[in-house]
């Protein structure tokens, strides 16, 4: 598709929806690598209203009716329960907008799904903690995310991704990929895999515990990442959860433990030297309170207890699987260099052992503020 043809696709997006007042213009807006964002600017008399236009990727997610109806669920249900704590949910959830023809998505003539939100007014998602009080408010703001959605049940939700955090299933796959060896890799990276296979047990435990209902399935967000809260800028406090994409059935310490595995860690996620790798203990404890505090006693002692477990089996995972995709051949995960998915692969790895070395302290903090 050209530019040009692009930009007529925009516009007919753009008017498919509801908007309030005449639509001024339109631009790229933030810098997501899965769905193309605009901002689209409106007037009605002497007032602005501004909103954001999505074209969602449906070759990440396949079926985005399903989607759609997972985040007007969920988000009609947030609505609700901040209605009745005297909260602002105009400001405090997303809000979808309708189409013309009463849909929350419109679809366009090549088969393209698009999605309009209203704009969250003096706010602004960071990419990155200036300061710990950053990553406090994004624990605080999951936490509650996971506290409002106690009641709602997370069966009545579609798997945007099937199988998305089943880790034993991943663990299948990866030995797949061991057996195949189809780029001829395996014997370069034998100490990976032992150390996968080593940890089989690890892998499991989140999942048998699922199973035999110690852990509750739960409504997950899934990609707990911090520029996934938008920040109040006079505040500097964690206002509504955004991206909303994979929101899905599964478990609460595995959004605890994500941001764990990408917030805590003291080096980049492709980090070379592996000396700069560590868990930083003191982010630790600093999520670990506010995500408590965020979650206000909606969850079991059981899901608490095993907190430092959702962070170790997340980032095992996520060094499985760029270890599945290196010896795949590089070809889910978009690499930059040679032997990029194992740099990834590597860093998971040493920052669990860090975490193994630093059990007992991850334990005391969780003990402190259960």
């Amino acid at each position: 598709m050209t530019r040009e043809e692009f930009c007529v696709k925009i516009n007919t997006a753009v008017e498919a929806f509801c908007v309030e007042g005449e639509i001024v213009n339109y631009k790229q807006y933030g810098n997501g690598h899965i769905n193309d964002t605009f901002i689209v600017n409106c007037q009605k008399n002497q007032t602005s209203k501004r909103y954001i236009l999505q074209r969602m990727n449906h070759e990440i997610f396949t079926e985005p009716e399903k989607l759609i109806a997972n985040i007007e669920s969920v988000t009609h249900f947030l609505k609700t329960r901040i209605q009745e704590k005297g909260g602002d949910p105009e400001r405090e959830t997303l809000n979808l907008v309708y189409t013309k023809e009463g849909k929350y998505y419109y679809k366009d003539s090549i088969g393209c799904y698009w999605r309009m939100y209203n704009f969250i007014e003096d706010a602004a998602s960071l990419e990155q903690v200036r300061k710990k009080e950053d990553f406090y408010q994004s624990a605080v703001s999951f936490g509650n995310f996971q506290r409002l959605l106690t009641s709602f049940d997370a069966s009545k939700l579609y798997e945007t991704i099937p199988d998305f955090h089943n880790t034993p299933v991943r663990y299948q796959t990866f030995l797949k990929a061991v057996k195949e060896d189809v780029c001829n890799r395996a014997a370069s990276v034998k100490k990976e895999i032992d150390f996968y296979i080593s940890h089989k047990e690890d892998m499991e435990l989140c999942a048998k515990k699922l199973a035999d209902g110690a852990l509750p399935l739960r409504v997950t967000h899934n990609d707990t990442k911090l520029n996934n809260i938008m920040i109040d800028n006079k505040t500097g406090k964690g206002v509504c959860v955004i991206d909303l994409d994979t929101v899905m059935p599964g478990l609460a310490i595995f959004d605890f433990g994500d941001s764990i595995r990408f917030g805590a860690n003291t080096a980049v996620e492709d980090e070379q030297d592996l000396s700069k790798v560590h868990l930083d203990l003191e982010l630790f404890e600093t999520y670990v309170k506010g995500y408590l505090e965020g979650c206000s006693g909606s969850l079991t002692d059981m899901e608490i207890e095993m907190l430092p477990y959702g962070a170790k089996t997340m980032a095992m995972e996520c060094g499985m699987r760029f270890l599945t995709d290196y010896l795949q051949g590089d070809t889910y995960f978009r690499v930059h260099r040679e032997g990029h998915n194992l740099d990834r692969c590597r860093t998971q790895l040493r920052l669990v052992e860090d975490m193994e070395m630093k059990w007992d302290e991850m334990q005391k903090i969780v003990l402190k503020y259960r």
